[in-house]
């Protein structure tokens, strides 16, 4: 079986989009593909990388990634996370099969000290309403 592949675009790659990598990688990883970029990337937020492993998923690997690294890349799915990273979708020259916007809040941007976690968890929560939709793909 071929496994689907999912892109995480976020701005920055710094804390969502990576999320949403190891998430899928942990969840579904024998079904999917996860890869994850930003319009503008940044270094993973260490409170993302704390979030991620407080909740026993692994980190190695992971790397803030430009969206221009996939351009010659097709994916069945691009999940957009952020508002600000739809219009680098719209201009990817990369293939998208179908795009997804789950606008998650920036935690950089919330200020609370538990923004992370909670972002991690509504990630988790999406995707676990997403993956029973494509079990047979």
């Amino acid at each position: 079986m071929t496994k689907r592949r999912v892109l995480f675009l976020c701005n920055a790659n710094s804390a969502r989009s990576l999320m949403g990598e190891a998430l899928l990688r942990h969840l579904a990883g024998d079904r999917f593909e996860a890869f994850s970029a930003g319009s503008e990337p940044d270094e993973p937020h260490s409170l993302t990388l704390e979030a991620l492993r407080k909740h026993g998923l692994p980190t190695e690997g992971l790397r803030s990634k430009s969206l221009d690294e996939f351009e010659s890349d097709n994916f069945d799915f691009v999940v957009v996370l952020c508002d600000k990273a739809q219009q680098a979708c719209r201009d990817w020259q990369g293939g998208a099969g179908e795009v997804l916007s789950w606008d998650i809040r920036d935690p950089r941007l919330i200020g609370k000290s538990d923004a992370y976690e909670q972002a991690l968890l509504e990630i988790r929560r999406r995707l676990q309403l997403w993956l029973p939709l494509h079990k047979s793909d």
